[in-house]
């Protein structure tokens, strides 16, 4: 499996706007992080997580020629408000698939009404294959995906192991029968906002923490908030193993 970082930084990005804080004013393109995706590509198969406002530069910067669906971790605006920008996928695909919790796809319904539409549908809009997923695992292809339940702090999000790689992005709350999912796991992505304490993310030492635990052979760190400081300072505080995560690195697993 090869796994594209699309983004890898919080819902505002980074550099904010207007901003004067040093790191959003680096000139290090690894200190410029776009709002969070993957792109996972195995086989012949391409799958995205997470659709948001930076969907279409995402797409542009990497070439993807096609997709064969997307699935979205929770509502929150920073991870779907891309979904309009499937269109030239659909125009050239046909109807594109998305997999999500059945509350996600109630919120995908008020916020892209005219996709969703059966009468009267504007001849431009895309048309979804919708795929409504609980806790069980379920099959993308040949593979078995087994989600995680993590919390943001309140609001359920899932997180995905495919095989040897997990992805687990806005956890704040972390259940020890989830982690008991991930035993065994290789490559684990895991959301570190930033240093300090936050009401709804995993800061620095937490995300550690869990990954102490899990003990995969490499972990990396996304969602990453500019107050985490400067990309290439912290990754020399990081232990054997664990990285940061940046915008258009790609591993194999």
């Amino acid at each position: 499996m090869k796994v594209t970082f699309l983004g890898t930084g919080t819902s505002q990005g980074i550099p904010i706007i207007g901003s004067n804080h040093p790191v959003c004013l680096s000139t290090n393109p690894k200190d410029k992080r776009l709002r969070v995706s993957v792109l996972l590509e195995w086989d012949d198969y391409k799958f995205v997580i997470d659709c948001g406002p930076d969907f279409r530069q995402q797409m542009i910067t990497n070439n993807v020629q096609r997709i064969d669906g997307i699935l979205f971790t929770h509502e929150h605006n920073d991870h779907v408000i891309g979904l309009d920008d499937i269109r030239p996928f659909y125009f050239r695909q046909g109807n594109i698939s998305i997999y999500c919790h059945s509350r996600v796809l109630g919120e995908l319904k008020k916020r892209f009404e005219y996709v969703f539409q059966v009468e009267n549908k504007y001849p431009g809009a895309p048309t979804l294959n919708q795929h409504i997923i609980n806790d069980e695992p379920f099959k993308l292809g040949d593979l078995e995906v087994i989600p995680i339940n993590v919390y943001h702090p309140e609001l359920q999000v899932y997180g995905f192991r495919f095989g040897d790689f997990a992805y687990v992005t806005d956890a704040k709350v972390f259940p020890e029968e989830e982690k008991e999912k991930l035993k065994g796991v290789k490559v684990l992505v895991l959301n570190a906002l930033r240093k300090e304490e936050h009401r709804s993310h995993l800061n620095l030492k937490q995300a550690l923490a869990i990954v102490e635990e899990i003990q995969p052979e490499r972990a990396y760190f996304t969602h990453i908030s500019h107050h985490l400081g400067f990309h290439d300072e912290v990754e020399k505080e990081l232990p054997e193993g664990v990285f940061l995560a940046y915008d258009n690195l790609q591993i194999s697993i």
